[in-house]
């Protein structure tokens, strides 16, 4: 990384005032270069080293010295989840096992997990890009980052870990849970910078509360949350509540863990994409053809610098659109995620994400939020309750108002007729990472 240059170190700021990286200063015809270079040495590194890929690249007729352009990319197959699990635990590797220096993987709660490794350099890439967002959101050299993501085969927790030191922050490395403790770190240690999931720093909000502390007392100034879709609702509430800057941060395992995208703190309009490392498109869910820019669709990743574990056009099922590029104008922009398609819910042949319902029950005075969504069956017909907890200060006659509220809103809005419960205070179970939104009970009829 290149040396730090000193100004107030103020949170805040455009790219280039006190730290940013060179390809940060890219010009748009110098960024098209390096991808289309990059491009191609991936895909040459992929059909070389990993049987997958070459399977996959012959059997589609193609082979990597037919990419020659960035619009060629479109000609290559698709990588999904399931061939990652399919060759598990290190089938994708392009490198001998001696050369990985660390391994994460998913949960595997749906099957086999997803494993993917990082050479020497991968990590440090890794780094440099998770610095760059930190950047990007706000953080400088010397600030303090409060780190609640979950540490171990998650790549969360580490991801943000070696990010924050890379930029010259000092990190609290709380991981998630011991909730009361980590209110009473925020207080003690006075960082600048908290970086956790949405849904994780609602419970954190509780828990300030609860000790009788004002959460926009704190000395926190930015929140970067990730690893799960929110709203601009959320978004509010959050900063709100807790005086804050609150930005997104975009990730995956299976290309790299969080730093893949950021949105930066002086816009806020959505996450650039760090392209000199991963090459976006976005295509049709159904159809998987590539779609211009502004139209929304799943979105597709591929990474362009990766050793360990080239990713070639991997679908992320995650649903957003492209954009140009604003507080960094080299790198496109992702709209936030509005949902995933494996998300989806489709209820009397109407479609909703929980993303949706996350926007009305916010909306609704006498609301905590708090929600999820239950999916029943009675006879044929699938059904859907919200359960939504109610603020401790609600009253009755609050409640029986956010009922209603909530189904017309969701009627009105969405097309569809639901269930709506009002549960009491801290009834809904609490997370320390990522918040289930849905509970599919038809599975159990």
């Amino acid at each position: 990384m290149p040396e730090a240059t000193t100004d107030s170190g103020t949170i805040g700021g455009a790219c280039g005032a006190d730290w940013c990286d060179d390809a940060e200063r890219l010009s748009a015809d110098a960024l098209h270069t390096l991808q289309l270079t990059r491009l191609q040495a991936a895909l040459r590194h992929a059909y070389e080293h990993v049987p997958f890929y070459r399977e996959a690249f012959d059997a589609a007729g193609v082979r990597p010295e037919d990419c020659r352009s960035m619009a060629d990319l479109a000609r290559f197959p698709f990588t999904v989840k399931d061939d990652l699990r399919a060759h598990y635990p290190f089938g994708m590797f392009a490198v001998p096992k001696e050369r990985v220096r660390r391994l994460h993987a998913s949960s595997g709660t749906t099957g086999r997990p997803t494993v993917v490794g990082y050479t020497e350099r991968d990590l440090s890439d890794w780094a440099d890009l998770v610095a760059r967002s930190i950047r990007a959101a706000g953080g400088r050299p010397g600030h303090t980052v409060h780190i609640a993501y979950g540490y171990g085969l998650f790549t969360g927790g580490l991801g943000a870990h070696y990010g924050a030191e890379r930029l010259g922050c000092t990190v609290v490395p709380a991981s998630g849970g011991m909730t009361s403790r980590q209110v009473r770190l925020i207080q003690d240690f006075r960082p600048e910078i908290i970086m956790v999931t949405p849904s994780y720093m609602l419970t954190l909000l509780d828990e300030f509360e609860r000790q009788g502390v004002d959460p926009r007392s704190t000395s926190l100034k930015v929140g970067i949350f990730g690893a799960e879709p929110w709203t601009q609702e959320m978004r509010r509430e959050i900063e709100e509540r807790f005086a804050i800057d609150a930005v997104d941060i975009y990730g995956l395992s299976e290309v790299m863990g969080p730093g893949v995208a950021q949105e930066c703190v002086e816009t806020k309009d959505g996450l650039h994409i760090w392209e000199d490392h991963f090459y976006p498109e976005v295509v049709d869910p159904i159809t998987g053809e590539v779609l211009p820019d502004g139209a929304h669709g799943e979105l597709v990743l591929t990474s362009l610098t990766k050793e360990a574990m080239p990713v070639i056009r991997y679908r992320t099922r995650d649903l957003t659109r492209l954009l140009p590029g604003t507080a960094r104008p080299a790198f496109r922009r992702m709209e936030k995620i509005t949902g995933r398609s494996d998300d989806l819910i489709i209820l009397r042949g109407v479609n909703l994400f929980p993303a949706q319902i996350e926007e009305i029950v916010l909306r609704t005075p006498g609301v905590a939020p708090h929600f999820q969504l239950r999916l029943t069956r009675e006879g044929r017909l699938d059904h859907l309750t919200v359960r939504a907890e109610a603020r401790p200060d609600a009253t009755a006659d609050d409640r029986v108002a956010a009922v209603d509220r909530i189904a017309r809103g969701v009627k009105d809005g969405i097309g569809v007729t639901v269930a709506v419960e009002i549960v009491e205070p801290e009834t809904l179970e609490r997370s320390v990472g990522k918040f289930k939104r849905i509970v599919d009970a038809r599975r159990d009829g």
